[in-house]
């Protein structure tokens, strides 16, 4: 596919003329292996030998700045990158927001990292805590934008509740909210008030009907069980399987796509997953052996999700219904996670992956799934109003 058919993200548009934009600042770059134009060319590196660029940091995220962290909830160390001989920070360590003494070396922060466009998922809150070091030391933020990979039209699911807000949700969104990183910049700086000196760096050619692959560009996975568009279309109904002891495939060659126990019948969870009668979506009966995470070494009963349709798909309550079905079944082997979850000790980890405890009861109550879909429309309405002054395209 040439340039001119397909999108170019944020940071080919900064690279066709980086002096316009960066001038003499000192860059700090916030990076991972995804970082990449669109001939895979690292970000880091090309920032490095540009004689146009100074750059003099760099930031990772979760899993690291080469992706090479396996497991969520695993800090990485700071370190002295091999290639360009850079300090690296990570902001997946003791801290999550840049220090002053990190930013001691940086006028500019230069943001490029790929969402999957669910809400639980941390690259945007990394940003976020980008964006609030950069208001309290006097900094500049710059957001290379990049696609959402599972389209910008289609919102779904619950609004985060203030006393559930986690890192894996800062701010009132659902857990599927449409938008693309440089969208999603403007409106935490603008709608929720962190106030820096923001850059959104924008694509070109990019609608918002499209999904990953129609854009021409390679898929480069943003965490290490993200390796497929495939895996990210799944991604916002059996990342809630993380709040579960249910395993949601970690350890396979299809996370989150393959999802179930050593106590689950295969058949019978498949079956009555499909007397919903889901459009765009079969679960077929499977058994998985994960080598690593939950239930590692020993075999599960479970499905595996195959998208029919994804226009049709309704990922957050096909996840849903998923925990509903295996707590109605299951009710006396089923477990919440019992660990924390991303650093927050005195709740339910479900609850803080849900961002409410409501779905939780709702399933303990037997409350119906239509119901519970039906009592997210009124945050639904209000944050598709809410989110119309920043979408960019």
């Amino acid at each position: 596919m040439t340039s001119s058919s397909r999108v170019r993200p944020g940071l080919e548009v900064l690279l066709g003329n980086p002096k316009s934009i960066l001038g003499d600042a000192r860059v700090g770059l916030v990076c991972n292996q995804a970082t990449v134009l669109p001939d895979l060319r690292h970000a880091a590196d090309v920032f490095h030998e540009h004689t146009d660029i100074n750059l003099t940091t760099l930031f990772g995220p979760q899993h690291g700045i080469r992706g090479d962290v396996q497991d969520n909830m695993i800090e990485t160390d700071h370190a002295t990158d091999a290639r360009t001989g850079l300090p690296v920070y990570s902001l997946y360590s003791e801290t999550r927001e840049p220090t002053e003494k990190m930013l001691e070396n940086v006028d500019v922060i230069v943001f490029d990292l790929q969402d999957v466009g669910c809400r639980i998922y941390t690259f945007v809150y990394t940003m976020a805590n980008c964006m609030r070091a950069a208001k309290k030391y006097g900094k500049r933020v710059i957001v290379c934008d990049r696609p959402n990979p599972i389209n910008g039209n289609v919102i779904e699911g619950n609004i985060t509740e203030d006393e559930f807000k986690s890192f894996v949700g800062q701010f009132e969104l659902p857990t599927r909210h449409g938008m693309t990183t440089g969208e999603l910049a403007k409106m935490f700086n603008e709608h929720f008030g962190i106030g820096c000196e923001l850059t959104v760096v924008e694509m070109q050619g990019w609608r918002r009907e499209m999904w990953f692959e129609q854009t021409g560009l390679p898929w480069v996975l943003p965490s290490p069980n993200m390796p497929t568009v495939d895996t990210a279309v799944v991604f916002p109904a059996t990342v809630h399987i993380e709040g579960t002891e249910l395993s949601e495939g970690r350890g396979t060659t299809k996370p989150f796509e393959i999802n179930g126990a050593p106590f689950i019948d295969a058949y019978t969870w498949a079956a009555e997953l499909e007397k919903y009668g889901f459009e765009g979506v079969a679960f077929r009966h499977t058994v998985f052996l994960p080598t690593f995470q939950k239930c590692a070494g020993q075999a599960c009963g479970g499905v595996q999700i195959h998208v029919t349709d994804r226009e049709k798909f309704k990922p957050v309550i096909v996840g849903i219904a998923m925990i509903k079905t295996a707590y109605d079944i299951y009710t006396d082997k089923f477990e919440w996670k019992r660990d924390a979850y991303e650093y927050v000790f005195d709740k339910n980890p479900f609850d803080v992956v849900c961002g409410t405890d409501k779905i939780r009861k709702a399933i303990e109550e037997g409350t119906s799934l239509k119901e519970l879909e039906d009592s997210w429309s009124a945050g639904l309405e209000e944050f598709r109003e809410a989110r119309k002054p920043y979408l960019l395209y």
